[in-house]
């Protein structure tokens, strides 16, 4: 069911261009689950490299998912922190908790760039009644880089990434990388988990 609303979300929007993009964009900030990643790859790898399409695909995906995020923060400012526990996953609510805890102020940015949905942390940041221009600032900063990064290294690098998925070499190296990162990344992030919660995501 899920996936088959993020499949025709995404079709339609596919259609519509950078429109599209905004709309799923801010929307995906407020209430539904298409992330606009799925439509930032393909449009960046059919710019060809063109700086100035690249350019407005990043800043209509930062811009209008930061706009979205306003609508998420006004939802947890009025209904609160049973809207947050009633539609977010347990695990997803304990990390967003953690962070700001554990992090303060950088946790925000955190929050921006990582898998967390970002409505959920709209909520949260609502609910919890956070300061709105830092929650405004970490957003522009952490969906920027989030999105800056797949403009850069697919629109500008992926014709080269796409050549050396065929050296044996890449791969090796790439598998030495992913594992090297992959489990202090991976104990870090199970780690803003609380002890008792037996959910998983």
């Amino acid at each position: 069911m899920l996936s088959q609303i993020i499949d025709t979300t995404i079709e339609w929007a596919d259609s519509w261009g950078l429109i599209g993009l905004a709309v799923v964009s801010a929307s995906e900030a407020m209430f539904q689950p298409a992330p606009p990643d799925l439509l930032v790859i393909p449009m960046v790898l059919n710019s060809n490299g063109s700086i100035t399409e690249i350019f407005a695909i990043v800043l209509t995906a930062t811009i209008f998912s930061v706009f979205g995020s306003l609508g998420g923060y006004a939802i947890g400012v009025y209904a609160g922190r049973p809207f947050l526990e009633k539609f977010a996953k347990p695990n997803t609510i304990s990390r967003i908790d953690n962070l700001f805890l554990k992090y303060g102020s950088m946790g925000v940015f955190i929050a921006a760039i990582s898998p967390i949905p970002y409505k959920a942390f709209a909520w949260a940041a609502g609910s919890g009644k956070m300061n709105i221009r830092l929650f405004i600032f970490a957003g522009l900063l952490g969906r920027g880089i989030r999105f800056g990064l797949e403009g850069i290294v697919l629109g500008f690098y992926g014709e080269e990434f796409s050549d050396l998925m065929y050296n044996p070499f890449f791969w090796l190296f790439g598998g030495i990388l992913a594992t090297a990162l992959f489990f202090p990344l991976n104990t870090w992030w199970n780690s803003l988990i609380i002890p008792d919660n037996n959910s998983s995501e």
